[in-house]
């Protein structure tokens, strides 16, 4: 585990939520894990889960009271991030701003970084469960 400077930002209304999240974890989760895997109709799309622990080659850090984890691939298309809760008429969830994004599915699931082809096909679908503003379908 390489403990760093933070990677991403999460604001204040995000580390309220995620703290309201591991209250309510059974396996007792005390940190937040966020990575980024292929997939979506973009390239990649994001994912976060509540943690127990790090991984040897994770960087972590704390950040009020919530120990952070991404590995090592997530971060070099992650990092600079910030990590907001909207809760609007059409949905809440977490919101990333990613300065790394070159452009992103309707949704904001889903992501494509500078050198990094467009992967999607019909097959694939969006990664938001609905068509994306790609282009290709």
């Amino acid at each position: 585990m390489q403990t760093t400077e933070k990677l991403v930002t999460l604001t204040p209304l995000a580390v309220e939520r995620v703290k309201e999240f591991m209250a309510k974890d059974k396996e007792k989760s005390n940190g937040l894990r966020i990575f980024v895997q292929p997939g979506g109709c973009s390239g990649y799309q994001y994912g976060m889960v509540l943690e127990r622990n790090a991984k040897s080659d994770d960087f972590s850090w704390n950040e009020n009271g919530i120990n952070v984890y991404i590995d090592n691939q997530s971060a070099q298309v992650i990092k600079g991030a910030k990590i907001d809760f909207v809760d609007t008429v059409q949905g809440s969830g977490f919101k990333i701003d990613n300065p790394n994004a070159v452009s992103s599915c309707g949704c904001g699931n889903s992501f494509e970084t500078e050198g990094h082809a467009h992967p999607h096909d019909e097959a694939d679908g969006c990664g938001c469960g609905g068509a994306c503003d790609c282009g290709a379908n």
